[in-house]
This record gives C-alpha cells, sequence and structure tokens, in this order.
C-alpha cells in the first residue's frame, strides 16, 4: 500500500506514534510519505520506503496567522495525486482530519478517490476539542474520517460522550519495538555509570514537561527517594515547566542529583539504565513513556488517569497512585528500590506485558488490516 501519514513532527506521544508506525510500515514493504511542516524527530531521512514532504505556508501581509491548515490539505491532494495515494492516515484531530477531508474533496473531482483515517491521541479531545469554539469542527472531522481510531478505551469513550459520536471507533492501542527498546546487559553495564553510581538507585522520567506531566511532583516524589536511599534522577525532555523543575530541584537540595537530558532522541538506550520511572500526568490517554520504559524492564510508578490503567496492573507491573500524591508515590517507590527480588519479579513482568500485548508485531497488523478494509469499502462507495 502507498500511505500518507500526517502528524505533529515535535515531540511528544501522538508525533512519535506516528512516526513509529510509519517506520514499521515501511520495513513491512509499504510505501510511506510522511506529510508535516518539519521531518518527523524520529525519522533520519535514511528509511527505505519512507518520503517526506514539507509543508510551506507563505506569509502575506493580509493574513495575521498563515493558514497551515488550507496549505496542508493542498500538499495532501498533491502528494496524494502525484504518488497515487491509496489512503492517509492522520494524527490528531485538529486540524489534520479536517484539512484532510478538504484534500478528499479536492481530489474527488479529477475522479480520485482517497479516503482517510483519523487516529485521535488524547489532547485533541480532551483539550482542543472540548474548547466551545472548536468543538463543531472537531465534531465534523471525526465524523467524515472514513475510519477512526483511539488510544485506549478511555479515550474512545471520552469522544462519544463529548461529541456525541455514535460511527464506530477501533481501539487500537500505542505499540513499541520490543526488539528496540530491551534491556542490554552490556550496554547497561557501560553507560550506566554515566549517571549513577553503583550503589545508587536511578529513576527516570519521560515527557514534554507541559503543566499536564506534572514535572515538579517528579522533582518532589524524587527528593523524597533521596532523603531515604543514594539515588539520581533522569530527567529527558524539556518544555515549559523545565526551569520551575529547576528551581525546585534547588530549592529542595536535589538539583546536583538531577541530570536535565533535554530532548533526545536515544531513549531506547537511556531507558534501560534505570531502574524504576516516574509518571504523575494529570491526564494520560495512554502512557506511551511508561510503556517503552516497561518494554526495557523498567516499572512505572505512575498516576490512576486516563488510559493507563488499561497498560499497568497496579502492584503487578507497575504501581498507579492518585494525582498529586507525592508521599504514597515516594513510599511505593522505595518499597521496589530498597526489594531487589521485588523489583525484579515487577520488572521481569513489565517486560511481559509489552511482549505480550504491545510489540509492533501485534498491533501493526491491525492498522494495516483496518486500512485495507477502508480502501476497499471506498472503491464500493466510489
Amino acid at each position: 500500500m502507498r500511505i500518507g501519514i500526517t502528524c505533529y513532527p515535535t515531540y511528544g506521544g501522538s508525533g512519535v506514534v506516528a512516526t513509529e508506525l510509519g517506520i514499521e510500515l515501511a520495513q513491512r514493504g509499504h510505501e510511506v510519505h510522511f506529510i508535516t511542516y518539519s521531518q518527523p524527530f524520529r525519522l533520519t531521512g535514511r528509511e527505505a520506503n519512507i518520503r517526506f514532504h514539507e509543508v510551506s505556508v507563505t506569509n502575506y501581509p493580509l493574513f495575521e496567522y498563515p493558514p497551515y491548515d488550507l496549505a496542508l490539505a493542498t500538499r495532501m491532494a498533491e502528494v496524494a495525486q502525484n504518488y497515487q495515494l491509496d489512503l492517509l492516515h492522520v494524527h490528531y484531530a485538529i486540524p489534520h482530519s479536517v484539512s484532510a477531508h478538504l484534500a478528499k474533496e479536492m481530489l474527488r473531482s479529477s475522479g480520485v478517490h482517497l479516503p482517510f483515517i483519523t487516529t485521535l491521541h488524547g489532547t485533541d479531545i480532551t483539550l482542543v476539542g472540548l474548547d466551545r469554539s472548536y468543538l463543531p469542527v472537531t465534531k465534523f472531522g471525526i465524523e467524515q474520517s472514513d475510519g477512526v481510531t483511539a488510544i485506549s478505551e478511555h479515550l474512545a469513550e471520552r469522544t462519544r460522550e463529548a461529541f456525541a459520536v455514535t460511527r464506530p471507533i477501533h481501539v487500537i492501542r500505542n505499540f513499541v519495538n520490543c526488539d528496540l527498546y530491551q534491556r542490554d546487559a552490556e550496554k547497561r553495564a557501560t553507560l550506566r555509570p554515566l549517571y549513577a553510581a553503583p550503589q545508587e538507585k536511578l529513576l527516570v522520567h519521560l515527557s514534554n514537561f507541559r503543566p499536564v506531566k506534572r514535572v515538579t511532583d517528579v522533582i518532589e516524589t524524587f527528593a523524597r527517594i533521596a532523603k531515604q536511599i543514594p539515588a539520581r534522577l533522569m530527567l529527558v525532555g524539556d518544555g515549559p515547566e523545565r526551569s520551575l523543575a529547576e528551581f525546585l530541584a534547588v530549592r529542595l537540595g536535589v538539583f546536583d542529583r538531577i541530570h536535565f537530558l533535554g530532548k533526545q532522541d536515544n531513549v531506547h538506550e537511556l531507558l534501560p539504565l534505570a531502574d524504576l520511572m516516574l509518571m504523575p500526568s494529570e491526564m494520560e490517554s495512554f502512557g506511551l513513556a511508561a510503556l517503552e520504559a516497561m518494554a526495557c524492564r523498567v516499572p512505572a510508578v505512575a498516576t490512576r488517569v486516563g488510559g493507563v490503567p488499561e497498560l499497568i496492573d497496579s502492584g503487578r507491573n507497575g504501581l498507579l497512585y492518585e494525582v498529586g500524591d507525592v508521599e504514597g508515590m515516594a513510599a511505593g517507590a522505595l518499597s521496589l528500590l530498597t526489594d531487589e527480588a521485588l523489583l525484579e519479579t515487577m520488572s521481569a513482568t513489565a517486560r511481559r506485558t509489552a511482549q505480550d500485548h504491545f510489540c509492533t508485531t501485534r498491533i501493526i497488523p491491525r492498522y494495516e488490516e483496518l486500512y485495507r478494509e477502508t480502501i476497499a469499502l471506498s472503491r464500493v462507495q466510489g
């Protein structure tokens, strides 16, 4: 199949999933075309069967804000026609699904049928879509899609409730490449000393440092842990809350025990170095960072929100707490970090969860099946 993919190419779960999906599809022999304003950060530009098409927006004095959604629709139509795409897969409803619908209508007059699938990732529904000014157009984009998927049962149900959507929403959860995200004893022995001494425990947090990720709760939880045992923390990512996190780390006296690593492309090499992940988010539609850690035998201490309970079975492959319960998260983390046998058992179970339910070999075929069904139905309907 020839598949066009549009996503936000920056750091964040939706962009990561869309990019990894494209990479996996290309490796399975499909021709993949990324259509967005910049190359997705996890692409090297050297992948076989993948092409990138930049969306350029011209700045006219008349426009206070450049019309990216219109430029995107035009580029989608051009790429679809020039490369004879079978389908568009857009990630994030606003504005991608509306742009895809416009591209589809533009091509219809020339006899080209371009079905499109929209994948809902979370904030396009829980934040943007529920802003009254965006709700009608978000609902329209969902309803006009030839297929709709959501990354968790929680998000699918939230979409039905918020937008009164009656059409089918396929739940296809996020995935991880279990061959790439895994613990390598030799690499761990070589790299871990860069971040922690042998007697120290190493924790990790991975996010885009937006307020919803509650990175200050990470700092407060870690400070409580560091008072009890020798420990260090890797903070992977960047964003608007970073300076606040640094200030709090200084105030709590743990700044010198934290590695602020910023944005990293090699998270699959960093995650296996840790003993435990902290993910105290206010909302997670799924919890991709936790899944990537689990695949690396790193269980997560997380919050019981959104789709996270669909991934983490508290007490078995990780621990779940209420939002803001830094005391509970610290106590739970300490119970694992001071009991090697318990931590090892939970780490093995976390890895097994990823392998049994969320590896690419289990999830990607579901997308392929949906693509084929959508393409076939589009041809019948004309």
